[in-house]
């Protein structure tokens, strides 16, 4: 009897854990799940919604002005942003920070970020499995599809892989020469071990 009430109060906690805001919430392997769709501000006020991106591979990347090992994957995304850019590739940074704005846009051009500042929320945060270990990414093909996530400081090799894998799929549609110029070019792209 005793460990059918811990059982129940397990699943209980769990439930409540998985289901806030009625959105479903990303725990354990998220690969082949649609990510969830958010609105959230830019750094001057606009609204920017993660389906406004469909048809292009998102690096989906939580950070803040106080993470150490963001600041060191910052260069490595500008890189990436301009290496993969013309390709599909969409660099979302979504600031996790309790800082003002202007000192998150101060340290973004600071760091010469190329790409989108969102402001985050708990909501987002929640929806994204409740992140709590900065920096948190997300790879998600063009199709909305999560491939890959990251948590901590991952080494430069594994996060372009990991974008080569959301540059590969193509949208619904299009053949893979019409979806990824990467992939016309006759770049290979790495198997990933997850």
């Amino acid at each position: 009897m005793f460990i059918a009430i811990l059982a129940m109060l397990a699943t209980g906690k769990y439930l409540d854990r998985t289901h806030r805001h009625g959105a479903p919430v990303l725990v354990g392997d998220v690969r082949g799940i649609t990510a969830p769709n958010f609105e959230l501000a830019t750094l001057d006020g606009q609204r920017v919604k993660l389906s406004d991106y469909r048809g292009k591979a998102v690096l989906l990347n939580f950070w803040a002005t106080w993470c150490g090992p963001c600041k060191v994957e910052m260069p490595w995304f500008v890189d990436l942003q301009k290496k993969y850019g013309n390709d599909g590739l969409v660099i979302l940074g979504i600031a996790m920070d309790d800082s003002e704005t202007p000192k998150i846009a101060q340290f973004a051009s600071e760091m010469g970020v190329n790409y989108p500042v969102l402001l985050g929320t708990d909501k987002v945060s929640e929806a994204y499995g409740n992140v709590e270990l900065l920096p948190t990414s997300f790879y998600i093909d063009r199709e909305g599809k999560i491939v890959g996530k990251g948590e901590g400081l991952l080494g430069r090799n594994e996060i372009e892989q990991n974008v080569q894998k959301a540059l590969a799929s193509p949208v619904a549609g299009m053949n893979k020469a019409q979806a990824s110029p990467t992939q016309a070019k006759g770049v290979k792209v790495p198997a990933i071990a997850q």
